[in-house]
């Protein structure tokens, strides 16, 4: 609590000046003015905790599911291996490791393409299936000649256009849940760079001037007009409101997306069907592995070998499977209803930076209609200036707060969701 001195005039006071007596010195309206600050920043952290906490977990549960989905496509496919190929199984199911460990990559942001990790794996999967399929032997083929296989698979094309399918899909199922994914998380960050703005001088007076001058002429209960509080705060929020027409064009987009996550290019679909692409392309290797062979052998030669590894299969097949078999019971339903459900409670936010100025003073800030008011100088019936509307353009017949010009901070977070729109 500040300690109250006895009234006087007030001549060093910068902003609560005032023909009457005042209590406040100085150093009080250096500590309210703190406050002021403090106060607004608690209000908006307040007005945005549920659209926050509403978009941060459903972050989090997406992101988990799809590292779910992940471990169980990695499932599906290396029992694939252990079932019917057990004798490549041990090798295959590291490189099934590896493809599932860059789909993750990709699909949490890092920058790799699709096509660069689906041909990985089918170029690291040749050498294997050559050596166990196409030309078994007493022996394995040395790491020389399955460099040459690796290298020439593009060529070769021993599993068809099975690997083209795949670059297909994986492109079509996982680029969308990315980009769902990162507009998320954008999500997060405009809140919290709204959340925590940097006022202006003539702002921050303004704030002081509003919620803390009357303290100084004792009129401690009294709450600003609403047309007054409506103009302080919609000069302080000018940039935040310029926030609107793109906030809005992001929710739509997010919901455009949301629809298109669903069906036969869904990431659920694609994942845990991919087990089925990798039989297909096997099943091929196997069935042309003479004109394979022909082929190998002009391009690497005869087959060169070395003593052979003991075989066997070296995944797990009851990790995790009692977890996985539980969530790939109509996963795909569970993901398209939770998406759903999402866009619907976010679609009620549309409106929040239009509106945020005005729902500070009517939930928060402002006196209820009817009842006396402060206007920033004194107690009076009603607040007669001109109210202004919300944006900076608006700000210039501001007659609380004087707008100069845009926050470079709130620039930067309309750029970012101008270009999470665009992709």
């Amino acid at each position: 609590l500040i300690n109250v001195p006895a009234f006087s005039l007030g001549v060093d006071l910068q902003v609560c000046t005032s023909k009457n007596p005042t209590c406040c010195t100085r150093k009080m309206e250096e500590r309210y003015q703190t406050a002021a600050k403090q106060d607004i920043q608690q209000v908006l952290q307040t007005s945005s905790a549920a659209l926050k906490f509403l978009i941060s977990r459903n972050a989090a549960a997406f992101q988990e599911t799809f590292e779910m989905l992940i471990r169980l496509a990695e499932n599906y496919t290396s029992t694939l291996f252990c079932n019917a190929y057990r004798t490549m199984a041990a090798e295959a199911t590291v490189h099934v490791q590896e493809f599932f460990t860059d789909a993750g990559l990709f699909l949490f942001g890092t920058d790799i393409r699709t096509e660069e990790f689906v041909n990985r794996f089918f170029d690291t999967l040749f050498p294997v299936v050559y050596n166990h399929v196409i030309n078994p032997g007493p022996t394995d083929i040395s790491l020389e000649y399955a460099e040459c296989l690796r290298v020439a698979r593009r060529d070769i094309k021993p599993f068809g256009n099975i690997p083209k399918k795949a670059i297909g899909q994986m492109g079509r199922s996982l680029l969308p849940s990315r980009t769902f994914l990162q507009a998320l998380n954008l999500g997060i960050e405009v809140i919290n760079t709204t959340d925590h703005l940097h006022f202006s001088k003539a702002c921050s007076r303004a704030l002081l001037r509003m919620q803390y001058c009357p303290h100084c002429q004792g009129l401690t209960l009294s709450k600003p007009c609403m047309g007054y509080c409506l103009n302080t705060i919609r000069g302080c929020l000018a940039d935040v409101a310029e926030v609107d027409l793109h906030w809005r064009g992001y929710i739509q987009s997010l919901e455009e997306l949301s629809g298109a996550l669903n069906g036969a290019h869904s990431i659920e679909h694609v994942l845990l069907n991919f087990h089925s692409l990798v039989r297909d392309a096997l099943v091929q290797a196997r069935i042309n592995r003479k004109e394979l062979s022909e082929q190998v052998n002009k391009i690497c030669g005869p087959p060169v070998r070395k003593p052979k590894k003991s075989p066997g299969c070296s995944f797990d097949q009851n990790k995790d499977n009692q977890g996985l078999k539980m969530f790939s019971r109509d996963s795909e339903e569970t993901l398209a209803n939770r998406r759903k459900e999402f866009i619907s409670h976010l679609r009620l936010y549309r409106a929040f930076y239009g509106g945020l100025a005005d729902q500070l003073c009517r939930n928060e800030l402002a006196a209820a209609d009817g009842l006396p008011c402060w206007n920033g100088e004194d107690v009076i019936r009603s607040y007669t200036h001109h109210v202004v509307g919300s944006g900076i353009k608006a700000q210039s017949a501001n007659p609380e707060v004087q707008v100069k010009g845009a926050d470079p901070v709130i620039s930067q977070i309309i750029d970012k969701l101008k270009h999470v729109i665009q992709v």
